[in-house]
């Protein structure tokens, strides 16, 4: 079995505003960095994505790569590769954990990769976390700068 890399962030906002932010794709090249593209291809009943075309670029590796993604109630969401150029294996997790009354969410981002390159276990670790830190970082940045700050009376 494959080992995974992940790490936790805690956000200050609700839950529902970290997921609105995870689950709004069109506009991933707005904050992720390394994500140039992503399409929609399919989506459930409740309008959330199934399937999600990205096109990549993080210097060394760019790619074309389909993610399925699978919802699990409204705190987490998880993906596995359809197809890609470069990557055998890219599946993933967020889970979001409400802290402080539902003010603020814990995230937790776990990522598996495995490339059709060969590369050592110890190096694709390093890259796993470098994306998952990115990708936080990143995430972190963009909620709470469209997240009013919550007053006495919104409370």
């Amino acid at each position: 079995m494959a080992e995974h890399t992940k790490s936790s962030i805690t956000i200050d906002a609700a839950p529902a505003d970290v997921m609105g932010v995870i689950s709004d794709f069109a506009r991933y090249p707005e904050w992720t960095g390394e994500v140039k593209e992503a399409e929609v291809l399919s989506a459930d009943a409740q309008g959330r994505a199934e399937q999600v075309r990205l096109l990549l670029d993080a210097g060394a590796i760019k790619d074309d790569h389909t993610l399925a993604y699978s919802w699990v109630g409204g705190n987490e969401v998880r993906w596995s590769l359809v197809k890609s150029q470069m990557l055998r294996t890219l599946d993933g997790a967020y889970v979001l954990a409400p802290l402080d009354g539902g003010k603020s969410t814990e995230v937790t981002y776990q990522l598996t990769v495995d490339v059709k390159i060969p590369m050592l276990g110890m190096i694709k670790r390093k890259a796993e976390k470098v994306i998952i830190d990115r990708a936080l970082a990143g995430l972190k940045k963009r909620v709470e700068s469209q997240s009013p700050p919550k007053s006495a009376s919104q409370a």
